[in-house]
């Protein structure tokens, strides 16, 4: 068995594989191939050599090992509060690519299915639903108009956004683009315009989570633009349960598309940044993407899938389409393990054909 081309995803994500691959190479003596070290980053894949004490034996045993690891998902399954045994759990057999994962029973609170859910690490645009909850709580007027400036601007990772300095929309509308879009000056504009700045929005951000027992999560701005913005799988579900209690938060982020008028002849169109809301073979209640190079590719989500309500946490994919591959690896899961066949729902099918809102938004500054 080799570990190089692609096999090299299986093993990045397989820490816990990885790592035990490794004591056995050692222990047995053997100078083999391995490609990663206890954080999974990439060292040196090789061949196969023979070394001091091997033999074609040997090799066979380790690679015996290491493929019975790999079948049967070692280290998927998490010690979790209601998670099952992994002797029991027919979770172990679900094999994702994101490093971290969960899937809740959003009923009963049960843990379906868990893969390093307590691991704290950056959550990128995630922290955008905290922010969301903030503002909503605070009871701002939807309707201020909010002007965008040179703080706004993202210069740590120099993101584009389309909404340029001066441009003024409606505390509402960047609400809206911040959820759907995961607009980054929107997001910034939110946390700037909150009664005490920003200082006192990411300190009511600490306090929400604390609140909801998220006790491995640390937020420091309203955007996730920051790596110091972490979480775990576990406490993500947490904030999508709560989340998902909030009836615009719930809209926004599941909009296909919205439309802004930004002083220009057209009206400039936001899209979704989760492609799954816009099929109608989901039937998703929340979502929210995120990433930056720290958090890999992130996704939670609210879905019904096998006539069950779940939330769907997945963090730090590795690969561009790997969050998406991951979604509907779990929808079939549930499937057939429930022998439920999903149906393309009215409600997932209305959404695909919603049509865009078009807001004519002032861009003077003195307006």
């Amino acid at each position: 068995m080799r570990l190089l081309g692609q096999d090299w995803n299986r093993v990045k994500t397989g820490r816990g594989i990885a790592c035990k691959y490794r004591a056995l190479h050692e222990q047995s003596r053997l100078s083999r191939y391995f490609c990663c070290n206890l954080a999974g980053t990439p060292l040196n894949c090789r061949e196969p050599q023979a070394g001091k004490g091997g033999s074609q034996l040997g090799n066979l045993f380790i690679t015996l090992v290491l493929g019975a690891a790999l079948a049967a998902g070692t280290g998927s399954a998490i010690a979790g509060r209601n998670a099952p045994d992994a002797d029991e759990a027919p979770a172990v057999r679900l094999k994702l690519e994101s490093n971290a994962a969960l899937v809740l029973d959003q009923e009963s609170g049960e843990i379906l299915y868990g893969k390093n859910a307590q691991t704290v690490a950056p959550i990128a645009s995630i922290t955008k639903l905290m922010t969301a909850m903030v503002v909503l709580d605070a009871n701002l007027d939807p309707e201020e108009k909010i002007q965008i400036t040179q703080e706004d601007i993202d210069l740590l990772r120099g993101s584009h956004s389309r909404l340029r300095v001066g441009a003024q929309l409606t505390r509402d509308e960047l609400l809206r683009l911040a959820l759907m879009a995961s607009e980054n000056r929107a997001a910034s504009a939110l946390g700037r315009s909150y009664p005490g700045e920003m200082e006192a929005f990411v300190r009511a951000m600490n306090l929400k989570a604390q609140l909801l027992g998220m006790t491995g999560s640390r937020f420091a701005d309203s955007t996730g633009l920051s790596s110091t913005n972490v979480s775990t799988a576990e406490d993500l579900a947490t904030l999508v349960r709560a989340a998902h209690s909030y009836p615009l938060i719930r809209e926004y982020t599941t909009s296909t598309g919205y439309a802004v008028r930004l002083g220009g002849r057209r009206p400039v169109a936001f899209h979704n940044t989760n492609r799954l809301v816009g099929s109608g073979a989901w039937d998703i209640g929340l979502s929210k993407t995120g990433f930056i190079n720290e958090a890999g590719r992130c996704l939670v989500m609210q879905a019904t899938l096998a006539g069950r309500a779940v939330i769907i946490v997945l963090l730090d994919s590795w690969g561009k389409y790997s969050r998406i591959g991951d979604a509907k690896r779990i929808r079939k899961w549930l499937e057939i393990a429930s022998g439920h066949v999903a149906q393309p729902s009215k409600a997932a099918s209305t959404r695909v054909r919603r049509q865009f809102s078009i807001v004519n938004s002032r861009n003077s500054p003195n307006s």
